[in-house]
């Protein structure tokens, strides 16, 4: 009784979620610099690949932030129908890149500096770039920048007609396909326990192992694949038999019957001791409000990717930067 009870409050907390219009939540990697770099340790990484420990500082403190918007509950919304999102990942230190989308435009601000440091690729001063470079001065320097996103989507196809076309989507009867094969995986797979908690909390441990639910899961969405995304490739059975067969466990927070919290615990799933910390922590209601910041630079999409990246440095300057190198996105 108490499975059938945990379960089914759990999925209620996650269908009201689907039926707001405004969605909010925060995201972090609970771990710490050792298990970081133990993980990568993992993946034998060449010579000099190793990483960092400024990079495994800042992604053991990262917290991702996300909001959407929308005119219809989230479950039953289109692209069409978005009217905001908001995205800010920061570190304990202060912002490390914002992102929003509001109407026609998209609004960007990162902290090139620190991505610099933890990649080992020191990006220039704004001072030393070229008159050509415009607004990307101010994105170098930390400033708000904005773009059309109709620019962009001309700028990518080059301008000409018969251009790429957008990504394709997944519609809304193979949403629901999937979200009823997820439910009757979790249904038949994992264990649920209620426990009570105070001001009005209840915690609900969902257990499962962890090779036969992913394996399940797949399972369950092969025959869906020709509805999927073109290019979009599941792994097979045998792909997964190597996958940890140890227990999976998470822990969800409900606050008067609605998702509040919740923590995934990884570690195990690492299988090595040298892992002690390795968690997902899931907190909504916490989101950065998608709200168009003042004092944006404008951004032309088409004269950046057609003009500055391709001029790159002045002809001649053996000292310039190469600004080709640079990430075009």
């Amino acid at each position: 009784m108490e499975q059938l009870s945990a379960g089914k409050k759990l999925d209620q907390a996650f269908e009201d979620l689907g039926r707001k219009k405004t969605l909010s939540f925060e995201l972090d990697l609970d771990t710490d610099v050792r298990s970081l770099k133990a993980l990568d340790a993992q993946s034998d990484p060449a010579p000099g690949e190793e990483m960092p420990d400024d990079a495994a500082k800042l992604i053991s403190g990262a917290k991702i932030r996300f909001t959407v918007q929308s005119r219809k509950p989230i479950d039953e919304s289109g692209q069409k129908d978005m009217v905001g999102m908001a995205m800010k990942i920061s570190s304990p230190d202060g912002g490390l890149v914002e992102y929003r989308v509001i109407g026609d435009y998209a609004y960007m601000r990162a902290d090139m500096t620190t991505f610099g440091k933890m990649t080992g690729t020191p990006m220039p001063a704004a001072s030393d770039l070229p008159p050509e470079a415009g607004a990307f001065k101010s994105l170098i320097a930390g400033k708000w920048v904005k773009f059309s996103m109709k620019e962009m989507e001309k700028a990518g196809a080059g301008g000409r007609k018969g251009g790429p076309a957008p990504a394709p989507s997944l519609d809304a009867a193979t949403q629901k396909k999937l979200v009823a094969a997820l439910r009757e995986v979790v249904a038949r797979e994992v264990r649920f326990k209620t426990t009570d908690g105070s001001g009005g909390t209840e915690h609900v441990t969902a257990t499962a192992p962890f090779r036969t639910l992913i394996t399940r899961l797949f399972g369950k969405i092969r025959p869906l694949v020709k509805d999927l995304p073109p290019g979009m490739e599941l792994p097979t059975d045998k792909d997964l038999k190597d996958a940890p067969a140890t227990d999976v466990k998470a822990d969800f927070t409900l606050r008067d019957g609605e998702l509040d919290k919740m923590h995934v615990d990884l570690a195990k799933l690492a299988e090595d001791t040298k892992v002690r910390k390795l968690g997902l922590d899931l907190r909504v209601g916490h989101g950065t409000r998608p709200t168009v910041p003042a004092g944006a630079t404008k951004l032309d999409m088409a004269e950046l990717m057609q003009g500055f990246f391709a001029a790159g440095p002045a002809a001649g300057d053996a000292d310039a930067l190469d600004y080709q190198d640079l990430p075009r996105d």
